[in-house]
């Protein structure tokens, strides 16, 4: 029961942490003050809006967060649980209306920018605080101010990283939005295409040497090794030669033929001289069991009367 009890506070404990870091991966990204002329909420009317940017590569669910423009207040308003819309995807921005008509919905905040200094994005635990960014005051009509860059830049909104924007993009990329391409740079570059050209051909040629002294040393690192391995056998041939001679050149050898010739040479002590003469002789028989024609003939059975 205690194992049970230890194991699913760890299990909690590591969804909370788990869920409390990619929390952490939003951020207050734009936002407009004053709208006469610019996006429209759901219902066509033109308010206040911010927007906040998830910079990680999984998905966030802020459902449980909460928006405050008051650090004494944290828990102001809460982001409703349970809508599908608050699983923010990867590297993508979601808008909230600060038109302080909650009843709208789920991103209409209950405050709006004009009577707010600071904007704070505060974590599902209540206390801690994500992001903030300080608003601006002094903003034009329809001017918006954020990020340079999505994600990026001091966690206040007075450091590094912000400045007004050019134009306003809400629930888009700050930066790149009327930026040119990489392939129209290119054609501003190269009209013709011979810069492409060359360098295609430099790329092949380069690659073809690349292989080809490759294949080389391939080559020469097997040729090498098995001249090792020839070497190698025909030494172990050499030496197994060289055993074997010396083998058969023994002492004992050399006595054994040694005695051999003595013996030849000595008359006394040779083989014994044969005279190859035959010698047959001839023994007379008056009969001879192979020229008798008695054991050829088959006795006649004999009939016992009783």
């Amino acid at each position: 029961m205690m194992k049970k009890i230890i194991i699913i506070s760890v299990s909690l404990f590591l969804a909370l942490s788990l869920s409390a870091q990619n929390q952490a991966d939003m951020y207050l990204n734009e936002l407009l003050v004053t709208n006469t002329a610019d996006f429209q909420d759901d219902f066509g009317q033109q308010n206040a809006w911010f927007e906040l940017f998830n910079s990680s590569y999984g998905t966030v669910d802020i459902g449980g967060c909460f928006l405050t423009n008051d650090r004494n207040n944290p828990k102001k308003y809460i982001i409703p649980k349970g809508d599908v819309l608050t699983k923010i995807k990867p590297r993508q921005h979601v808008l909230f209306w600060a038109d302080n008509q909650p009843f709208h919905g789920t991103f209409h905040v209950n405050f709006t920018l004009a009577e707010s200094d600071s904007i704070f994005f505060v974590a599902s635990d209540g206390r801690t605080v994500i992001d903030c960014i300080a608003v601006p005051k002094n903003l034009s009509e329809n001017v918006s101010f954020g990020r340079l860059d999505d994600g990026k830049g001091t966690k206040d909104g007075k450091g590094t990283g912000w400045a007004v924007m050019e134009r306003t993009s809400p629930s888009t990329n700050n930066s790149g939005v009327d930026g040119k391409t990489k392939s129209q740079i290119m054609a501003e570059t190269d009209p013709y295409g011979g810069i492409m050209a060359l360098i295609a051909m430099s790329t092949v040629f380069m690659a073809l040497i690349v292989l080809c002294f490759l294949f080389k040393g391939v080559a020469k690192i097997s040729m090498n090794s098995q001249d090792k391995k020839s070497k190698a056998t025909q030494k172990s041939a050499s030496v197994e030669a060289k055993t074997v001679s010396v083998t058969e050149a023994s002492a004992e050898s050399f006595a054994a033929i040694a005695m051999a010739l003595h013996l030849f040479n000595e008359e006394n002590q040779a083989h014994d001289d044969e005279s190859f003469v035959v010698t047959q002789v001839h023994t007379d028989r008056t009969y001879s069991p192979w020229s008798s024609k008695i054991y050829t003939l088959r006795q006649t059975p004999q009939i016992i009367k009783k």
